[in-house]
């Protein structure tokens, strides 16, 4: 009879991705993923792969632009996470987005949701997107109190 080494399956390959914190008057934009992708359903941050040869910024802007039809005038690194999903292992790198131009409107007609704190607590976000809500949300409410004591 013979023997048979153990079987290693290899880790998938690690997956860049950037993601866009859009903001409007104070809320953030959150995107429903679309069916038929992967983790349908589900609420994130809108973004996607970075191609061969882009960096994260050029990913960012080239993202947005075919996902949403805006483009970005200014955006600021805030955050970055890994993350293991059945489907892939990925690396989100979170931006800032506070400029941009443009009349939002998904291509994929996807939903779509400006968000303060406590509106995105009640939409199903991805896991990979759960670190960086936490942060956002902890700092809306933290201006929100100070802006509410500036007025007393």
């Amino acid at each position: 009879m013979a023997v048979h080494p153990p079987m290693h399956h290899a880790a998938p390959p690690v997956v860049d991705v950037a993601a866009g914190v859009l903001w409007q008057a104070g809320r953030f934009l959150a995107v429903e993923r679309p069916a038929g992708k992967p983790m349908a359903g589900w609420w994130e941050f809108p973004g996607g792969k970075v191609e061969p040869g882009e960096t994260l910024e050029q990913a960012l802007a080239r993202e947005l632009r075919e996902e949403l039809g805006v483009e970005v005038l200014s955006c600021v690194p805030f955050h970055a996470t890994t993350h293991e999903y059945p489907h892939a292992h990925v690396a989100v790198h979170f931006f800032h987005v506070d400029h941009w131009a443009g009349t939002l409107h998904p291509h994929d007609g996807q939903a779509f949701a400006w968000c303060d704190g406590q509106a995105a607590k009640a939409l199903p976000f991805l896991p990979a997107d759960q670190d960086v809500l936490e942060l956002i949300c902890a700092e809306t409410a933290r201006l929100h109190v100070v802006r509410h004591q500036g007025k007393e």
